[in-house]
């Protein structure tokens, strides 16, 4: 674990940090089959020597403890999408949360529309709105159908929310520009 390539284990084994070490596993068995280098359809090398560290780290519960820490050293991906004084429980906070990761999810989808899943923890970091508090937004957009769980377990905006997102002119919205910043400069 570098500093300079510091890589979202978590996000890597698409789990949250609150996992269990069956899910560590599991997930990791499915995505080794899928990234391993004798795999011809979808083996990547790259990715599969990071999921072996994302696994290895967090299967070891003092690497993972340590991993925790440094993580919380390394949160430096923000985007300013809230105004500083600004909580997390207002109508208008709650609609730019909202509004925020349907454009990160839009952004995502026009860069690779067959694989634009977004993962909560990545989600959380660009957003820089604890997990907790993207519960409720997750809920509210899964509900009204603008977004999906996909297969991989990532979040992807589907064409209602798209629809929603032009209906709402919330692409000339300050806050997308500043999103889509943030987004390119982690990928």
């Amino acid at each position: 674990m570098t500093q300079g390539f510091f890589a979202g284990y978590y996000e890597v084994l698409q789990i949250s940090p609150n996992a269990d070490q069956e899910t560590i596993e599991r997930m990791y068995r499915f995505l080794a089959k899928k990234y391993h280098p004798d795999n011809t359809a979808s083996g990547n090398d790259e990715k599969f020597k990071l999921l072996l560290d994302a696994y290895r780290t967090l299967c070891d519960p003092e690497r993972r403890a340590a991993y925790d820490v440094d993580q919380k050293g390394n949160n430096h991906i923000h985007s300013d999408l809230f105004d500083e004084d600004t909580e997390y429980g207002g109508y208008r906070t709650d609609k730019q949360i909202q509004q925020s990761i349907l454009s990160l999810l839009y952004q995502a989808r026009r860069r690779d529309a067959q694989n634009s899943g977004i993962g909560s923890f990545e989600m959380e970091k660009l957003l820089t709105v604890p997990e907790k508090h993207l519960e409720f937004h997750i809920w509210y957009l899964k509900e009204k159908s603008w977004i999906r769980r996909a297969d991989t377990g990532k979040y992807e905006i589907t064409a209602n929310g798209v629809d929603a997102l032009i209906e709402n002119d919330i692409s000339k919205n300050k806050d997308q520009f500043l999103l889509e910043a943030s987004y390119s400069q982690s990928n």
